[in-house]
């Protein structure tokens, strides 16, 4: 997400925020327009998941989704009233994680409703590792799709992992996936792509993709054809990764995805803490 349009989407929910019987709120009315939903009866649907979402937390709908009337413009002078909720941050944040995440706002909304601090940088730091960890939960759906498709194909476990490792020696330049374990200081024990930054993540998801495309394509079958196909792909990639003056190999390990994982989650369940009644 490109920083003009948090910086534009920080200001249209900060703007919406209201002080309700003395607690922070939202208008639904409001966050329907933002979020990007046309018709006030599907923004509702959202907010019906939201409530029972809630309801299963053991909280009160009262306390998080307050039924008002609120008075709408028709054009020239005339209003009419309609109604509307007044939202806590709590319910604001389960209303976006139930909404559509293939809307730019939407996603924007579960970082911004799911963080305390209203500082626009603290936003953009954890959508990038919301963003990171979606990457690694991607990468894992690919594996174990390209394993399928292995598996399908006469290959077992033991050659599916020398495959594997004969691409991420392709990747990255010749180093295998201990060398590179060493090389960033990565417990043997765990996946080397728990370590990766979000841009490396993406291309052995992407050449991942490729190779299952094209051993289905190709008809391929076997350790050795396949093998090939999956070096040759990711020989591809790094080589446009290079092209952009990018070597995957001497980038940084990045933070511990399991601890960042737990960390997005906790921010979930503080959210609620502020958005209590007093």
């Amino acid at each position: 997400m490109k920083k003009e349009l948090i910086a534009e989407l920080f200001l249209q929910f900060e703007a919406a925020a209201y002080e309700y019987k003395g607690l922070e709120c939202w208008s639904a009315r409001e966050l329907q327009q933002i979020f990007g939903y046309a018709d006030w009866r599907n923004f509702l649907k959202v907010i019906d998941k939201a409530q029972t979402a809630s309801i299963q937390a053991g909280e009160k709908l009262t306390d998080h989704f307050v039924e008002v009337n609120k008075m709408v413009s028709l054009g020239s002078t005339a209003q009419r009233e309609v109604e509307d909720m007044a939202l806590t941050r709590y319910a604001c944040y389960l209303i976006a994680q139930n909404g559509d995440p293939a809307k730019p706002t939407v996603a924007f909304a579960q970082t911004y409703f799911a963080v305390q601090s209203r500082k626009q940088e603290i936003i953009e730091k954890r959508l990038l590792d919301v963003e990171r960890v979606s990457a690694r939960e991607k990468l894992s759906k690919s594996e174990k799709k390209m394993a399928g498709i292995l598996f399908e194909r006469g290959v077992d476990s033991a050659g599916f992992a020398i495959i594997k490792s004969k691409g991420d020696q392709a990747l990255f330049g010749g180093f295998t996936t201990n060398d590179m374990k060493k090389k960033l200081g990565i417990p043997v024990s765990r996946p080397l792509a728990d370590f990766l930054p979000t841009l490396t993540i993406k291309a052995k998801d992407f050449a991942n993709e490729l190779t299952g495309h094209n051993i289905v394509e190709k008809d391929l079958h076997g350790d050795k054809p396949i093998a090939k196909e999956h070096i040759d792909n990711n020989l591809a990639v790094r080589k446009m990764l290079n092209e952009r003056g990018v070597k995957p190999e001497a980038l940084p390990a990045a933070e511990d995805l399991k601890k960042l994982s737990r960390k997005i989650e906790g921010d979930g369940k503080k959210v609620i803490k502020g958005g209590k009644k007093k």
